[in-house]
């Protein structure tokens, strides 16, 4: 009966190593722009942009400001889980690197920007802490998104379940996790050329703590703002709503959190938006769904623009 089961978990590994999973991540985004377009398309008659800037102007301003907020609050979680990791040198500005290179996740191949935190943190630590406290901040935003969206309890119980990634978020299991993550973002490894190094695990990277609560409760506050700045521009197209937020919330975390998943669409893109119509479903009309995720679309790109400005032209003033 061992015997079986073990030939079982080899051939699922087998199977699992011959996925092309690149080619399922793009089809995953062409196929999440298709449905975004094909309701766009069909709503395209009752879909508005005309908004009162001298009435709303201030509501939008106010959304831009808390998309801003959410990227200082990312890079302040970010900056708390490499501290967790053991980097006790403070001495470099952590969250002014991360503000700036967030708007490369909106270039194409979705790592870019992990490539040049690897490359900062590197130089200023050892290669395996700059490498997994890189590739763990997504598992904490993943656990962060996943938390608020078990709000949605009260209305699908089975929503408990996303309370599961959070049980790994541990001291005990984190290598187990980082260990997964790397052999997933085998992309991201190949990208940063990431050596064998011989010392183990524990004595390149000293966790500090058995949970790192003050990272995750961050990254919750960093989901909230991004919540914030679309519920603006959800209500800034339907001021009558009476929608439970609960409701919203947990939508779109789960959205957002899918959207995280599939690197391949930049920043996101499409994913997000195809995923929050279609757990809406007919609940909400869909052209107020629509606007407000293209307007929350624009606003959050161009905070992150907004805030990378000073990197841009920091690389172009290099070359010239």
């Amino acid at each position: 009966m061992a015997i079986r089961l073990n030939m079982q978990k080899i051939s699922f590994v087998k199977v699992l190593k011959n996925i092309d999973f690149a080619i399922l991540k793009k089809l995953f985004f062409l196929l999440s722009l298709s449905y975004f377009s094909f309701h766009f398309l069909k709503n395209f008659d009752q879909i508005s942009f005309n908004v009162d800037f001298t009435k709303y102007g201030k509501y939008i301003f106010l959304s831009f400001l808390f998309c801003i907020l959410s990227v200082f609050l990312n890079a302040l979680a970010w900056e708390n889980i490499i501290f967790w990791f053991g980097k006790t040198n403070n001495k470099n500005n952590l969250k002014s690197f991360y503000i700036m290179t967030n708007v490369l996740k909106y270039v194409p191949g979705g790592i870019w920007h992990f490539f040049e935190r690897y490359n900062f943190l590197k130089d200023i630590s050892n290669p395996k802490l700059a490498f997994y406290s890189t590739l763990i901040e997504p598992y904490f935003m993943l656990c962060s998104s996943f938390f608020l969206a078990s709000v949605g309890i009260f209305f699908f119980p089975f929503n408990l379940l996303l309370l599961i990634p959070l049980v790994f978020l541990n001291k005990k299991l984190i290598y187990l996790i980082l260990r997964n993550l790397e052999t997933l973002k085998s992309k991201t490894t190949s990208a940063l050329k990431i050596k064998n190094v011989k010392n183990p695990f524990e004595e390149r990277v000293k966790i500090t703590s058995f949970f790192p609560a003050k990272a995750f409760l961050i990254e919750i506050f960093f989901i909230l703002s991004k919540f914030i700045g679309f519920i603006i521009c959800f209500y800034i197209v339907n001021l009558n709503s009476n929608y439970s937020i609960s409701y919203l919330l947990a939508i779109f975390c789960l959205s957002w959190a899918i959207g995280l998943i599939v690197p391949t669409a930049p920043g996101g893109v499409g994913v997000f938006e195809s995923c929050f119509l279609l757990f809406v479903g007919k609940n909400i009309p869909q052209n107020i769904i629509l606007v407000s995720l293209i307007y929350f679309r624009l606003i959050s790109t161009s905070a992150d623009l907004f805030l990378g400005l000073p990197f841009f032209l920091r690389k172009l003033l290099r070359r010239i």
